[in-house]
């Protein structure tokens, strides 16, 4: 192996975990612009159905028969996958994609920081909170920022730190035919959404097409990519770089969707990503659980 090889296959993971985020987020970003087509639901039902096919047809979850307690197991995490996911499209509906996600990461946030006990802990829940007190349009009209999408982000946040809990109880099982059947189920709650939302338009051949596009872009790609990373980083350094995903999605919805930020805004995703880069780093069990990219 030659000394530069040595550098390259060492960055490798960290490239791909970029490249992960980037995808997720240019993804999600894009498919906003099928929200006039067929609306929030309708998307999250392309994006999930087509996830579901995919990784269906690569991993083959019906060879491997599930006993009684996994299958429950299993549909309980691709209940609450659907519901994120749903509730996130909900969401980005009417907010900026960058304040979405802020919101929706104290989910994962709050379950670390449940056994909070050093005094350096009670610091990251400070600047959680203090960034969603900047995040909410609290005695600030100028901010234009819709409650209720606001309220479905907290709702994706809870059913993110839900997500974490169902998908533990997941772990014994084989990792990629587990999510195969559980984005199948997730598919099962989006679709009567999606249906009664858009109906025959979720038919159109253009709408098809860059649903496609979307569940590749923002599933099939980051998932793959973050494989590779997790070969070869530790857990806490995957979740110090996830922490960085508020800040891509709010450059992704800036450069995708031209959607610009009050500073107010940007130091409050600054808050949360520094919440959430402390609380892996100072983590004193060295388990960090950390979701898939998700949304």
């Amino acid at each position: 192996m030659s000394p530069a090889a040595s550098p390259l296959r060492a960055a490798l993971p960290y490239v791909c975990l970029l490249g992960a985020m980037v995808s997720l987020c240019a993804g999600t970003s894009f498919a906003k612009t099928l929200f006039p087509l067929v609306g929030a639901q309708g998307t999250s039902a392309y994006r999930v159905g087509f996830s579901a096919l995919i990784l269906c047809l690569i991993w083959r979850p019906w060879r491997t028969p599930l006993a009684r307690k996994d299958l429950i197991a299993v549909a309980t995490y691709g209940a609450v996958m659907g519901a994120m996911n749903l509730c996130f499209y909900m969401a980005i509906r009417t907010i900026p994609l960058g304040l979405a996600i802020a919101i929706e990461f104290t989910g994962p946030l709050s379950l670390a920081m449940i056994h909070a006990r050093k005094p350096i802990h009670f610091v990251w829940i400070a600047l959680a909170v203090a960034g969603l007190g900047l995040l909410l349009p609290l005695g600030d009209t100028s901010l234009n920022l819709d409650l209720v999408g606001v309220a479905f982000a907290a709702a994706a946040a809870v059913f993110w730190a839900l997500y974490i809990i169902a998908g533990q109880r997941t772990g014994h099982l084989h990792g990629g035919r587990s999510v195969a059947l559980g984005m199948a189920t997730a598919a099962l709650v989006i679709a009567p959404f999606g249906l009664a939302t858009a109906g025959a338009a979720l038919l159109n051949p253009v709408a098809i097409g860059l649903g496609l596009v979307v569940a590749v872009v923002s599933s099939a790609i980051p998932y793959s990519l973050e494989m590779v990373a997790l070969r070869g980083i530790s857990k806490r350094s995957f979740g110090v770089m996830l922490s960085l995903e508020p800040a891509v999605g709010a450059l992704a919805g800036l450069l995708v969707l031209g959607e610009h930020l009050a500073p107010r805004q940007w130091l409050a995703i600054a808050f949360v990503i520094a919440a959430s880069v402390g609380t892996v780093a100072t983590d004193p069990s060295r388990r960090q659980a950390e979701a898939p990219l998700h949304d």
